[in-house]
């Protein structure tokens, strides 16, 4: 989402932070809802010492109510028998959390709300220790490190790509992944004349969807660096990653090769149509392999047609995906009950099973990949993990520029600009975004 990724569930896990950024939490910050003395959540010694009653914020009331987050906190307490989990599930949950964070009471273990600035998170949170030490063992560190002090933990991990119907793709003759997006426009052609599927899917009508192809930042290039070349350069240009993404985008909708109606599309209606072979393609994350999965089995239809394929690019014959954590779990500064809170945080994120049963990337460093991604493995894919330090910068410019990368409104322009629905030139409207961006660059930061 997966957990996550109901999404809902997963739709604040699309990243609206930049949506929601622009009524940031700037009061907040400088309200009763932070200290800048900073403290710590130590890791417990001894887990039958551990006591207290914690609640969890959570954004999946889909696993609340369906009993599985109790069964978690059962499984939990036989280690930590002194531990009582209470968990408080929100649907709007980035919307909801801004708000109580303005005080002292949201919570003991919280997800941590993308609005939150980076460098405000020892005003809120806890530390969970140094990412020298924590890195040894965890992935995705960097994403929650201020000042060389980890404060937040995510349970699993996500990469980018497309789902597809494996059978329909053999059916139009693609056996093998395209490689460059000229192949891949190709492949999605031969899905239109050769079967009765949909070529693919852009779930225009849900919105979070198309945020995802922010994502593909990072996989054209294989550059573990390319956070920080948003901050420092123009995504637009020539051959910048997000002008490479959202050129595919603009052409697969122009070339005719999407769904009749993109106002009409319903995310949860995409699920069973992709699993049956109604749908052939469409750009998510792995975190969604699981939903298809689940969606083809309650079709009739076979889990096994659910393929996953990173994006068509190529650097010296290799293909890159990057791993981004999900959700972060933080410790509130305010907690009475930071042992406990922590010991909650550990324990999910190793020994609940929460990235296996949601078919995700362990956050444990040591773990293998899950089945879903083996392909990966076997087509010698590499995932590689960002450095998330000039991340905070990248939301600031994105707001201060007004393009919205982890929001939905541009590429629902460039959607419309491609099927005639909205009049102009599609170089000319990459340009503009590439001109707003760097101009806010100049700004921010000053």
């Amino acid at each position: 989402m997966n957990h996550r990724r109901n999404r809902r569930n997963r739709r604040t896990l699309a990243r609206t932070g930049t949506l929601l950024a622009a009524v940031l939490l700037a009061a907040g910050c400088t309200g009763s809802g932070g200290s800048s003395k900073g403290a710590d959540a130590k890791a417990a010694d001894d887990p039958s010492q551990v006591s207290g009653t914690i609640t969890v914020l959570t954004h999946r009331t889909d696993l609340v109510q369906d009993g599985t987050m109790k069964k978690y906190a059962d499984a939990f307490s036989k280690t930590y028998p002194k531990v009582k989990v209470k968990f408080d599930a929100i649907t709007d949950y980035e919307e909801e959390v801004k708000i109580r964070m303005n005080t002292e009471n949201y919570g003991d273990v919280l997800m941590i709300p993308n609005v939150i600035n980076k460098n405000d998170y020892p005003r809120f949170f806890a530390s969970l220790g140094t990412q020298e030490e924590l890195s040894k063992k965890y992935r995705f560190t960097g994403f929650t490190t201020v000042d060389g002090k980890v404060y937040g933990q995510s349970p699993m991990g996500a990469t980018p790509g497309f789902l597809y119907n494996k059978r329909i793709w053999a059916e139009a003759g693609v056996t093998e992944w395209p490689t460059t997006p000229e192949e891949f426009l190709t492949a999605l052609k031969a899905i239109k004349s050769k079967t009765d599927a949909v070529p693919y899917y852009t779930n225009f009508a849900a919105q979070w969807p198309l945020t995802q192809w922010t994502y593909v930042n990072g996989s054209v290039s294989c550059d573990t660096g390319a956070t920080a070349a948003l901050a420092e350069g123009n995504p637009w240009a020539e051959d910048g990653e997000l002008r490479v993404g959202d050129r595919l985008l603009y052409d697969i909708v122009n070339q005719g090769l999407i769904e009749k109606d993109p106002t009409t599309t319903n995310w949860e209606g995409s699920k069973p149509q992709l699993a049956k072979g109604e749908i052939a393609t469409a750009w998510l994350g792995s975190w969604a392999v699981i939903q298809f999965r689940q969606a083809a089995e309650k079709a009739g239809a076979d889990p096994d047609d659910i393929g996953f394929m990173p994006f068509p690019a190529r650097v010296d014959g290799k293909a890159c995906a990057t791993a981004t954590p999900d959700y972060n779990q933080a410790v509130s500064i305010h907690s009475e009950h930071k042992e406990a809170a922590r010991a909650w945080i550990d324990w999910f994120t190793e020994k609940s099973g929460y990235a296996e049963d949601n078919l995700s990337i362990a956050t444990l460093s040591d773990a293998p990949l899950p089945e879903a991604l083996k392909p990966y493995e076997e087509q010698g894919v590499e995932l590689i993990e960002l450095d998330d330090t000039k991340g905070g910068a990248v939301k600031d410019i994105d707001r201060a520029s007004e393009v919205g990368i982890y929001a939905p409104e541009y590429r629902q322009d460039l959607v419309d600009l491609a099927r005639g629905a909205k009049d102009g030139d599609v170089d000319d409207f990459l340009d503009d975004l590439g001109k707003r961006w760097t101009e806010a660059q100049k700004t921010v930061g000053s």
